[in-house]
């Protein structure tokens, strides 16, 4: 097991919350400000990175779906001149809401060649030669990249022009997606070399897959690493008890439950505001006992069920 108190350098910021007015984070409303307007978005996300550069987070993850938080992160690494943050950011999902907060559909889905020869045209636009990971965003099972051999050879040209591929995975057959995508070979070698997937205390089904992928020399990236906030808002009791014993939040006992995990490569945090980011940067001074990683088992949830919750939380 990796040292709990050296593990800042294995932490990553996520955009989701930040680069947009609405989304489905729970304890995420309250932090933002009052008018969630894009000048007002992009201060605070400025102001986020700002924090985690300081603390030691070197790595940054975003999507085109997520609002403006392409040009947000581009327009900061310019005004700062961070040359040593490391970015990721994902195609497949579209922006739609046009900022509203209250909208019927907030993002549109769609695995293309078009979508991704778009996407990939903006992404640059925004990020030039910054983006060092290229993922599928939120690659299933049912996803048509399997079958579609022009949209492998077309991720197979970013791939060729060095910038490293991987997909992010969503529902209870993360296992099954990650295992159908380590067999995608284009020109003689894998398509992919990363992954992105859902595991928190709660929804820990793709450990053994997860593992697999790192043993076989993939990046592994960890989101929703607080169950969308439900960790840190509406915590089970028993989590609440380990906290207790350390001293400090249920947020950081969950990301310290991430960070013990050998195969955890990037353990991505969502915060939404400095505050929730100091909170959860108390991860980094917890050393989970024997004790505590088995009452923290105890509480993981059936996947399906699990999914089945997250897919009932409201875009606010």
């Amino acid at each position: 097991m990796l040292p709990a108190q050296r593990s800042v350098q294995r932490l990553g910021l996520g955009l989701a919350a930040l680069g947009r007015p609405a989304y489905i984070n729970v304890g995420r409303a309250a932090v933002l400000p009052v008018q969630r307007t894009a000048q007002a978005m992009r201060e605070r996300t400025r102001t986020v990175l700002d924090a985690a550069y300081a603390n030691g987070i070197r790595w940054v993850d975003t999507a085109r779906s997520y609002g403006s938080a392409e040009q947000f992160l581009a327009d900061w690494l310019r005004e700062r001149g961070h040359q040593d943050v490391a970015v990721s950011s994902k195609w497949g999902y579209a922006y739609v809401a046009q900022w509203r907060i209250e909208t019927e559909v907030h993002e549109v889905k769609e695995h293309s060649v078009e979508r991704l020869r778009t996407q990939w045209a903006e992404t640059r636009t925004q990020l030039g030669d910054r983006i060092d990971l290229y993922q599928v965003h939120s690659l299933t099972t049912s996803s048509p990249l399997f079958d579609d051999l022009a949209l492998q050879r077309e991720l197979a040209r970013i791939r060729d022009a060095g910038v490293q591929l991987g997909f992010s995975t969503s529902g209870a057959a993360q296992g099954e997606t990650i295992e159908r995508a380590w067999e995608i070979e284009v020109g003689g070698r894998q398509l992919f070399s990363a992954v992105q997937s859902t595991w928190n205390t709660l929804e820990p089904s793709a450990s053994r897959f997860l593992a697999e992928a790192h043993t076989g020399g993939w990046r592994v990236l960890v989101k929703e690493t607080l169950a969308n906030g439900r960790l840190a808002v509406d915590p089970p009791a028993e989590l609440t008890r380990v906290a207790d014993r350390h001293g400090v939040g249920t947020d950081a006992i969950a990301l310290a439950h991430v960070l013990r995990q050998p195969w955890a490569d990037v353990v991505l945090v969502g915060a939404a505001s400095v505050e929730q980011l100091e909170s959860n940067l108390a991860a980094c001074r917890v050393e989970l006992t024997d004790q505590d990683l088995d009452a923290l088992s105890r509480l993981a949830r059936d996947a399906a069920t699990y999914w089945g919750e997250r897919a009932e939380l409201p875009w606010h």
